[in-house]
């Protein structure tokens, strides 16, 4: 009888990581596990008033080590004897300085609690006048190195993160061998790197937010960086010009990680990507079918043909890479800097003082306070969701602007905040949460708008992730909104999915990504049509959304 074949997926996300040990034949989900950051949870290295969010790697140590383990002590011993690989995906741009070795400053006793010794998460913003500066600076020169990152460099990507901590720590400049992706650091770690030039450095990370491009035969030359400001000297040379798709294998298992998980060290380790990507892959991404992975932020792939796009870029988005999602296609990134991110906000607005009043209530135990707080706050968005469904749609509602986290496309620009315009007295919870799930959603429109506007057709659109699974409410208003059916994908796991398959295939189970998604996928379980009835009311109010970002825009400060 043959034997079944497993691959492990990995899923760094921006509160846990989760793996996921699947079956490579039926794309069965064997088990699952989840770990929570203990040091992200109690808010530590992180200042949200100025907008600093770092993560200690050994947080990511440590998840990787407990929920491998979980996995397989679960799935028992005849599944981690037949694990063939292991697929990794994380956030991004999380990247973080390294020694010569390619380990993380933070994971020397001298920098253990220097936050700019530690992963700078994606929704860092620290660096926005750096990637002013990066964006003024591409202007002088003949060739265009912000072309395929859609024209503006964010805060949110690599060079003005590092750039941003070479001027602020002269210890940490002093120590700073290279800069890494998470993505590109967990692979290494897994086969033992000891070397930081022998990192596979993915064309994921690189390409789309690294400014490495094929036209320019790798990352824009050491002058472009010296010029901006001489600190950067040589950090290019020490990224090398070779990326690699995720299809490929970055090694195997060092003796000292198979150890420590229980596996043979035969096992595979795939070459690492952002997390949508792999989502996008894990949900079963087609042609011009608009991906949305929906979390505290959302990332939207799409896919095309080489051929299609050879001659096209698009402005204001993510970036275009060839091989970034699927290897021989174009993958085109776009998204949100909060939308998962807006909810929470306004929960915790609502309940911070009442979990305080609560807290130091006199005729409440603490077993009972614990567990209201805990209830109310599972509670809170379900109760928002069904009030707000129930409201009248009306053209003078309260409105809302998305950029509680800046605006990430189409047109980077961190210097943007949200805002609530058209309260009175009347206004209550429900109807401010309507309007900041139409707003997140106006926000999700524009992206599609500057596809098509651009000529990239937009055929359908693919929900995924946690928001997609459990708000129905802000999927309909999606749908609506769009005026575009959504197509929500079964699985809860979808980038741990991509990551799994992505396994598979540079393990050689199967030749192709596309064979794995075909054989792997799990398909869609539910499909948000638009209430026609609706759609003239969001038409309306989404040219009022407009005219307040432009509004906004125009008198926010300037980058």
């Amino acid at each position: 009888m043959k034997k079944d074949n497993y691959v492990i997926g990995v899923d760094y996300g921006t509160d846990s990581v989760r793996s996921i040990i699947v079956n490579t034949t039926s794309g069965e989900e064997i088990t699952s596990s989840v770990h929570y950051y203990s040091r992200w949870k109690k808010g530590l290295y992180c200042n949200a008033a100025e907008s600093q969010f770092r993560q200690h790697p050994l947080d990511y140590i440590e998840g990787l080590t407990a929920t491998i383990t979980d996995c397989l002590q679960k799935a028992g011993l005849q599944v981690a004897e037949n694990v063939r690989a292991i697929g990794i995906d994380t956030t991004g741009s999380t990247p973080v300085a390294v020694d010569a070795s390619g380990q993380p400053l933070a994971l020397n006793p001298a920098f253990a609690e220097n936050p700019n010794a530690m992963f700078i998460l994606w929704k860092d913003h620290t660096s926005v006048q750096e990637a002013a500066e990066i964006n003024q600076h591409a202007t002088k020169f003949d060739t265009n190195y912000l072309q395929f990152v859609g024209g503006i460099y964010s805060s949110e990507w690599f060079w003005a993160k590092l750039l941003h901590i070479l001027r602020t720590d002269e210890a940490i400049r002093k120590a700073c061998v290279s800069w890494v992706e998470h993505c590109d650091w967990i692979p290494f770690l897994l086969t033992g790197g000891k070397d930081v030039a022998n990192i596979k450095r993915s064309v994921c990370a690189a390409g789309h937010k690294g400014l490495w491009a094929e036209a320019f035969n790798g990352y824009p030359p050491n002058d472009f960086f010296t010029q901006l400001d001489p600190l950067l000297n040589g950090y290019a040379d020490s990224l090398g010009k070779q990326t690699y798709t995720s299809d490929q294998s970055a090694g195997t298992l060092s003796s000292e990680w198979a150890q420590k998980l229980g596996l043979p060290e035969s096992v595979i380790v795939a070459v690492g990507a952002f997390d949508a990507h792999m989502g996008a892959v894990g949900g079963q991404i087609e042609p011009y079918h608009l991906s949305k992975v929906m979390g505290t932020s959302t990332c939207d792939i799409l896919v095309a043909p080489n051929a299609d796009l050879s001659e096209k870029t698009v402005k204001g988005i993510c970036g275009q890479v060839n091989g970034s999602v699927i290897p021989g296609m174009l993958g085109l990134e776009a998204g949100q800097s909060a939308f998962g991110d807006t909810y929470a906000w306004f929960r915790e607005l609502i309940l911070r003082p009442v979990k305080k009043l609560i807290s130091e209530s006199a005729v409440l135990d603490e077993q009972t306070i614990i567990q209201l707080e805990k209830e109310l706050s599972d509670k809170l968005i379900p109760y928002l969701s069904q009030e707000a469904a129930k409201l009248p749609l009306q053209t003078d509602d309260e409105l809302a602007l998305d950029w509680f986290n800046g605006r990430r496309t189409p047109d980077a620009n961190q210097f943007l905040t949200g805002s609530l315009h058209g309260l009175n007295l009347g206004t209550d919870a429900p109807a401010i949460f309507k309007s900041l799930v139409e707003a997140t959603c106006f926000g999700a429109k524009m992206i599609v708008d500057r596809f098509i506007n651009e000529g990239v057709p937009v055929k359908g659109l693919i929900g995924l992730g946690g928001v997609a699974k459990r708000s129905p409410y802000i999927m309909q208003v999606m749908a609506d909104i769009m005026n575009m059916p959504i197509r929500i994908h079964k699985s809860e796991q979808t980038c741990a999915l991509g990551a799994a398959m992505f396994a598979a295939t540079a393990a050689g189970v199967y030749t192709k990504v596309e064979d794995a998604m075909e054989h792997m996928g799990q398909g869609f379980d539910a499909v948000y049509e638009p209430d026609a009835a609706r759609v003239p009311y969001y038409q309306q109010r989404y040219i009022q959304y407009q005219r307040a970002g432009a509004f906004t825009e125009t008198n926010a400060p300037k980058q």
